[in-house]
């Protein structure tokens, strides 16, 4: 254990940035000059420990390091960039005094930098611009200079250029680090008080809690009580984070470390708990955070049912480590069991659907993600639907009300045509444009079911790949909502059922039984394939039979032998459509995901 701080010789602080605008990058530069990482033991992203954060370039857990300079302990925590991971930016952001903007000078100011920046603001920390990738050829300093001084208010001076690839600047990072994030104000008063801002399970030693201590001290072997969740436990092991674990006796007032407890499961200790001793225990938890709610639904199944109590198993192991992982078990006609899983947003949904491929060697099936509607029931009861499979009958309900968000777009001012014009198409209402230098920025509300497949992909070929998207939950709101059925070879298959706007049934139906017509495979017999609201069918489409010569063999002679033949054969195709099963492949459930 290094030697103990005066906690004025303390510095807490996070980067917070667009994605791939530099943060893991600046990071390892940090651990470098500082001599935390030895030469030999440094690789690129050190602090990104996931195979997928590593191969995707991106950071999706947050991970906390300490490092000394000039007799200062810097306590770093790192943070993913992209809009799905924000709730772990927010948690970050309450264990320190000061933030680290980091920005692309190729590409300026993006809408997860000012989202990360909002919120680093309303935090109340001490903001220090940084301006990365100026070593580039694209890099265009002025421009993104302007950009920041006309965001932040501050002076050209106040921005520290840097290039985090080549190690130009970052000395200059670490002295105004020193110079301009507060210490910790921390009274070591008796009633000890820690904030977690992350825990994680660990397959060999239990639930591990990263810890911001506020009030007093966490010693090895205390007595500790979560204030929320009423869990008591021990701290087996307290310590620091270099970035490996590094065992110490005492966790001190104003410092970030780990516990090793004795807990069985995440759920005990929840992110933004209180951990206070159990002996002298506070009775005022902190000011934790809003627990995060998932919006993005989807069915995970099996491709076989006999690995149901597999995929069990790993959903919730990796729950474990995951907060923000919200699940129920899900059973299907046509898929059999499965579970119903909560995510963030798509690349949350992503990044969980690989993690259970590769981790635990499972061949999944995905349905169509979804989100979460409010129904009103005529005998006044209220419902929380997660899929279209579970609304009640028509007769049965008031209203429906489905998840709106405050979106925001960062682009060049040169597409803000194209942009609103994206929106609007997608039911959304335009809000806003404010202009920060030669950035526009396009405030917009909009439903978040059709937000849910391709909009960000749809948004980047409109813009060039110049455009980012930021947003968040803002209300319910009731619209005329309808569940649209899909119909194969006359069988309803309520694994491919959808809530759509009755104003756009018409255009997604036709839309996705043309797709599940390319990915469902021909038979013996015709099959069809209809969409429909109710009892109605609005779109319909058919796959033609395989069609067999069973005429090829003759050779001349009356032509009534072949008719026959002909009409036999169309019999027994008429006799198989009534008993022939469709067998309906995984990729017909991901239909809505595909791009035309």
């Amino acid at each position: 254990m290094p030697v103990r701080m005066d906690q004025t010789h303390i510095r807490n602080f996070c980067i917070v940035a667009h994605i791939d605008h530099g943060k893991s990058t600046l990071a390892d530069r940090l651990l470098e000059l500082t001599g935390t990482v030895e030469k030999r033991d440094m690789r690129a992203q050190i602090l990104d420990k996931m195979d997928l954060e590593r191969e995707k370039g991106i950071t999706i857990k947050l991970a906390p390091v300490r490092m000394e300079y000039k007799g200062y302990e810097l306590n770093l925590i790192d943070t993913p960039g992209h809009v799905d991971f924000s709730y772990e930016v927010s948690r970050s952001l309450q264990a320190c005094e000061g933030a680290l903007l980091v920005v692309d000078a190729t590409q300026g100011m993006q809408a997860q930098t000012l989202a990360n920046l909002y919120l680093a603001m309303d935090a109340g920390l001490a903001i220090i611009p940084v301006l990365n990738k100026i070593d580039l050829p694209a890099a265009d300093i002025p421009k993104t200079t302007a950009e920041i001084v006309s965001l932040l208010g501050c002076q050209p001076e106040e921005i520290v250029h840097i290039s985090a690839k080549t190690g130009q600047g970052v000395d200059l990072v670490l002295d105004q680090i020193v110079a301009r994030v507060p210490a910790p104000n921390s009274p070591a008063g008796e009633a000890t008080r820690a904030l977690i801002f992350d825990s994680y399970y660990d397959d060999y030693r239990g639930v591990i809690l990263y810890v911001r201590v506020f009030d007093g001290e966490l010693a090895k072997n205390d007595q500790i009580t979560m204030l929320a969740t009423a869990a008591h436990g021990i701290a087996l092991e307290v310590g620091i984070l270099k970035p490996n674990m590094a065992a110490g006796q005492t966790l001190r007032n104003g410092e970030i470390g780990y516990i090793v407890t004795n807990l069985k499961s995440t759920r005990e200790a929840k992110v933004g708990d209180t951990v206070t001793r159990t002996k002298h225990a506070a009775t005022e938890p902190l000011a934790g955070y809003r627990d995060v709610k998932p919006f993005v639904y989807a069915g995970f199944f099996p491709e076989s049912n006999e690995y149901y109590q597999e995929l069990k198993d790993a959903v919730e192991k990796l729950s474990l480590s995951d907060s923000a992982l919200h699940f129920a078990p899900e059973n299907s006609p046509v898929l059999g069991f499965g579970m119903r899983i909560g995510f963030l947003g798509l690349l949350h949904m992503d990044i969980v659907r690989e993690r259970l491929e590769r981790e635990y060697n499972l061949s999944l099936v995905v349905t169509n993600p979804s989100t979460d509607y409010q129904v009103s029931m005529t005998s006044g009861e209220e419902m929380d639907i997660k899929s279209a499979a579970e609304l009640p009958e028509p007769a049965q309900i008031k209203e429906i009300r489905e998840p709106w968000i405050k979106g925001e777009i960062v682009v060049p001012q040169l597409y803000v045509g194209q942009v609103i014009q994206l929106v609007v198409g997608e039911r959304g209402i335009h809000k806003n444009v404010s202009y920060v230098d030669t950035q526009a920025v396009v405030t917009f509300e909009a439903p978040l079911a059709n937000l849910l497949t391709d909009f960000y992909d749809r948004l980047k070929s409109v813009t060039s790949g110049y455009g980012s998207f930021n947003y968040e939950l803002d209300d319910y709101r009731a619209e005329d909502l309808v569940r649209l059925d899909f119909y194969v070879a006359g069988e309803i298959v309520n694994a491919l059922s959808i809530m759509v706007h009755r104003s756009e049934a018409q255009r997604i139906g036709r839309e996705t039984v043309g797709k599940l017509k390319d990915v469902i495979p021909r038979q013996n017999f015709q099959v069809s394939l209809q969409a429909a609201i109710g009892g109605k069918f609005i779109a319909r489409e058919d796959i033609s039979a395989f069609r067999k010569d069973v005429t090829g063999y003759l050779y001349g002679g009356d032509v009534s032998r072949k008719k026959k033949l002909l009409a036999k054969q169309a019999k027994g195709k008429k006799r198989m459509k009534m008993f022939g099963k469709v067998e309906i492949p995984a990729e017909a459930f991901t239909v809505m995901l595909k791009r035309d």
